[in-house]
């Protein structure tokens, strides 16, 4: 409520001075409020889209193609415009060789071969509507993909 001549009115009718204005109570978040947002943002991470595997492989996009062998597994991942792969030992660890190689239809082929202790790669390829093929290696074991992806 408001008098226009006297300024601001309070609960009882009674208008203060000109300009003056009584402070506002702040609401207090009940303890309910308290204890439940906590757990929302907790919630929140769970809630959230499921991961690519990115900070596992270090690509980004979905997985496309798995292919184990006795070693390791070969993963191929693809996104809108590219592929990517990566080669992870069964049992990281102890260092050896690992190889991975990714090749789109009509590109050179990309790679990247070490001693690692965990995987090989990443490495990326542009793949807008190509096929690509992909390798892996750790020790003296190998596998392949084949053309995928068309």
């Amino acid at each position: 409520m408001f008098d226009r001549t006297a300024g601001p009115v309070g609960p009882d009718g009674a208008a203060g001075p000109a300009g003056a204005v009584k402070p506002r109570r702040r609401r207090r978040l009940p303890l309910v409020g308290l204890l439940v947002l906590p757990l929302l943002g907790g919630l929140v991470p769970a809630l959230a889209a499921p991961g690519t595997a990115q900070a596992a492989s270090g690509c980004s996009g979905r997985p496309a193609k798995t292919v184990e062998f006795s070693t390791g597994e070969l993963r191929v991942y693809k996104s809108r415009a590219h592929a990517c792969a990566v080669t992870v030992a069964k049992k990281p660890g102890k260092r050896r060789t690992m190889s991975v190689t990714l090749q789109a239809r009509g590109g050179r082929a990309v790679s990247d071969k070490g001693s690692y202790t965990k995987m090989a790669g990443p490495v990326t390829v542009n793949a807008l509507n190509r096929c690509v093929r992909a390798t892996g290696g750790i020790g003296k074991k190998s596998v392949s993909t084949g053309w995928i992806l068309c």
